[in-house]
């Protein structure tokens, strides 16, 4: 198995749940609320660990006590923090999470603080591991200055890249140029291509789109239709599995997740995304983010009794 390499955002999740998401001037009484750790990044690294990556996880968190859950959480979970940066000069972030209780949908703002603070000379640091990796997972919920060059050093070390651009925002060319597998969803694919993704035949055109900028494979997930999955050789429409969703916050983070452990372990592009489909499927059938990640022998066992669940 490689080893793979999660960089990426820490914040707090800070999750309530409400009979519907509020308009604007309303306020809505909530049934739950919840406080965990969460970001893109680290569930990514966390969902990737729980499924059986050899992971090194990176990301920055301020010297306060949110910081402390998420060293707390890598201790519990038996995580490497050997490359978790820490600063007096800003504090760990904090999501901000509304999920209806009825359709699972959920709104969420994020206030990065010291996971958006990360130097060129932390950057720089990594070279050993990453030369040691086989996969870099990165996100846009970073400075975008690091992500770059993270990117751009994994490219030198001859690292396979794989970008999840959330929240989304615009990437330069030169960027896609040395991504090798990029995940947006369906929302994401139109805001970076223009193309409206509503069907299996836009979903190409954006893909297209993609590899037209030097991406080499392309996964746009669906939701609940599924995935489209297009490489040079082949492309696919994999169905996702019917579970009762219960909170989809952290699917996208999951799948990346999945995602990546399966091709570290030598799974081909369709095969990982089916594994990646499967871990997602099990995470919404949770509460929460980090929390909600399943450990590898639930994922298996999913697998095994699903199979014959797919259509």
């Amino acid at each position: 198995m490689g080893k793979v390499l999660v960089f990426g955002s820490f914040v707090v999740d800070l999750m309530s749940r409400t009979p519907h998401l509020p308009v604007p001037g309303e306020t809505v009484k909530g049934s739950v609320f919840k406080m965990g750790p969460g970001g893109k990044g680290f569930n990514q690294g966390v969902a990737a660990h729980k499924a059986g990556a050899d992971l090194v996880m990176v990301t920055k968190l301020g010297k306060d006590t949110f910081g402390n859950v998420a060293l707390e959480t890598m201790k519990n979970l038996k995580m490497n923090a050997d490359y978790i940066f820490q600063t007096d000069e800003a504090e760990t972030g904090a999501a901000l999470i509304m999920v209806d209780e009825n359709s699972s949908q959920n709104e969420i703002v994020v206030v990065l603080g010291s996971c958006n603070q990360i130097t060129d000379q932390e950057v720089d640091s990594l070279s050993s591991v990453l030369e040691e990796s086989e996969y870099l997972l990165t996100q846009l919920e970073t400075n975008v200055s690091a992500v770059e060059r993270i990117v751009a050093l994994a490219e030198k070390k001859g690292v396979k890249v794989i970008l999840n651009p959330a929240p989304v925002q615009k990437i330069s060319d030169t960027v896609l140029s040395k991504i090798d597998i990029i995940t947006p969803n369906e929302v994401e694919a139109e805001i970076l291509t223009g193309i409206p993704v509503t069907d299996e035949e836009n979903a190409k055109k954006a893909a297209d789109w993609f590899m037209d900028k030097g991406v080499k494979s392309v996964i746009i997930t669906l939701g609940g239709r599924g995935v489209y999955v297009a490489s040079e050789e082949k492309r696919k429409l994999i169905p996702s599995f019917k579970v009762n969703a219960i909170d989809t916050t952290g699917a996208g983070d999951a799948f990346n997740g999945g995602l990546v452990t399966a091709l570290a372990e030598g799974k081909d592009l369709f095969e990982a995304s089916r594994f990646a489909n499967a871990l997602a499927a099990l995470a919404v059938q949770k509460i929460g983010t980090t929390p909600s990640m399943p450990i590898r022998s639930e994922i298996e066992a999913f697998l095994e009794t699903s199979r014959y669940q797919e259509s």
